[in-house]
């Protein structure tokens, strides 16, 4: 209510100085002090100074209840504010048959994709709501519209007087336009349409452990690092709105310090190479016929600790997966939260082994042989939801069967940026495959479990 009435003073001050009206003041206990009000001595010929009607109407139709806000509540000021014209009394311009008196408040922002032209949306809508305030104000208001456009007075003409050095006498002459010197610069701008959104996401984040030699627990030193680099390139819905291309390049690289191997001072804890590409028709609402296609290698040679045995290789394993199917979209006009499901009843999937130092069966690849190939379904799910302005959550779920083994991954990432180039990272990567061979007798073989905790910089670079 306090904020009502905070707003209550000031367009009460503004309308009475604009109109000219008589105000006078009175006070009220509210909330434990006493709270100044304005009151007006006559009709108001504003909008803005209507304190007899409900001016909060006219006002502000996004006005929250006073009653429901809480503590630390945010309220948007852009949507609050009224232009100066609606300070000064109301000229009559016509009657728009089309406006509704009583759809003020039915007038909201195109819905289109995030954009560099949004503020041009937000800025339209608000000029359309305006239009029907006053309109509205008007036919409420018919005595207080003074003014009609079609008999006001025309403007001043505007003069100059100056010294004529040849009669010697001061002349005055109006001073006019020569419309014909006036030059626009408009056509000279040429505006290019952005026809792929790009966007380049770099990440360099780690976590360290020392302890000096004499630490009474023991222990070793550690240092774990990850590098990753993430671009996109997007077809602008905006301009192809019937067709969807996306396509990504990401690397991930993870490296920790091995103190107890005697061969090497590192290990390669994650290395993941992987294209990613979506082709779409639109079919309906949201709704895409799509060819999906991803492929996915290690690029740096890993081995077992205290060994030269490989485990793995530049495509050794490699894998690749072609599906046709159709693919679901949706974004919030905000864009905090996106969603997409790619499924392909057809999909194609080959692995491959090159290394002949490395044993192809780990891979669910037959002895001899260097690829297979599989025939079934596979679906891809993502999801990227803006919680706050510092705090996003990923997840991205994945999975391929042949209607005899399943392969599936889920990968979630929570990130916590604490400025422009620092940030918090939690990864969670849960992965299954039921050809995996059992480990240590576990019943739980067939379920893979990667957590990373990390901190350090990261930046983005994109084009829009």
């Amino acid at each position: 209510m306090l904020t009502r009435l905070y707003c209550f003073f000031i367009v009460l001050v503004a309308g009475g100085l604009a109109a000219g009206a008589q105000v006078t003041k009175k006070y009220r206990f509210v909330n434990g002090q006493w709270v100044e009000e304005i009151v007006k001595s006559e009709q108001p010929d504003t909008i803005a100074a209507d304190a007899d009607g409900d001016w909060v109407d006219y006002f502000d139709m996004n006005a929250p209840d006073e009653g429901k806000l809480e503590i630390d509540t945010t309220i948007d000021v852009r949507n609050r504010m009224m232009p100066t014209t609606m300070f000064m009394p109301m000229i009559f311009d016509g009657y728009d048959v089309k406006l509704s008196k009583d759809s003020v408040a039915d007038v909201t922002a195109a819905v289109a994709a995030p954009g560099p032209l949004d503020w041009v949306n937000d800025r339209s809508a608000a000029q359309e709501r305006y239009r029907r305030l006053r309109q509205r104000y008007m036919i409420d208001n018919a005595p207080q519209v003074k003014y009609n456009i079609n008999t006001l007075p025309e403007a001043p003409k505007r003069f100059r007087a100056f010294v004529d050095p040849t009669t010697a006498h001061i002349t005055v002459e109006e001073i006019t336009v020569d419309q014909s010197q006036v030059k626009s610069t408009v056509d000279a701008i040429k505006v290019d349409k952005i026809h792929w959104l790009q966007q380049f996401d770099g990440m360099v984040q780690f976590s360290q452990a020392y302890n000096s030699p004499n630490w009474y627990q023991g222990g070793n030193n550690n240092l774990n690092t990850i590098i990753q680099g993430v671009y996109n390139a997007r077809l602008n819905q905006t301009f192809h709105p019937n067709l969807l291309f996306e396509n990504t390049v990401q690397y991930k690289l993870g490296l920790n310090s091995a103190p107890d191997d005697s061969l090497r001072n590192y290990s390669i804890s994650e290395d993941n190479f992987q294209i990613n590409s979506k082709f779409g028709v639109k079919a309906a609402k949201r709704w895409y016929y799509s060819a999906t296609m991803q492929f996915k290698t290690q690029l740096l040679n890993n081995y077992r600790k205290n060994t030269n045995d490989l485990t793995a290789a530049f495509l050794s394993p490699g894998e690749l997966n072609v599906g046709f199917g159709m693919t679901y979209e949706y974004s919030t006009p905000s864009g905090n939260f996106k969603a997409n499901a790619s499924i392909a009843p057809l999909s194609y999937n080959l692995k491959i082994c090159t290394n002949d130092k490395i044993d192809e069966r780990q891979f669910g690849i037959k002895e001899g042989h260097t690829s297979v190939s599989q025939y079934g379904s596979n679906i891809d799910c993502r999801l990227e939801w803006k919680l706050a302005y510092n705090i996003s959550f990923n997840s991205r779920l994945t999975a391929f069967t042949n209607y005899d083994y399943l392969q599936g991954d889920w990968e979630n990432t929570f990130s916590f940026s604490i400025n422009r180039f620092l940030s918090t990272q939690i990864y969670v990567h849960l992965r299954y495959d039921s050809t995996t061979g059992r480990y240590e007798d576990t019943k739980w073989h067939k379920w893979q479990l990667r957590e990373v905790l990390s901190f350090g910089f990261s930046y983005r670079l994109g084009r829009l």
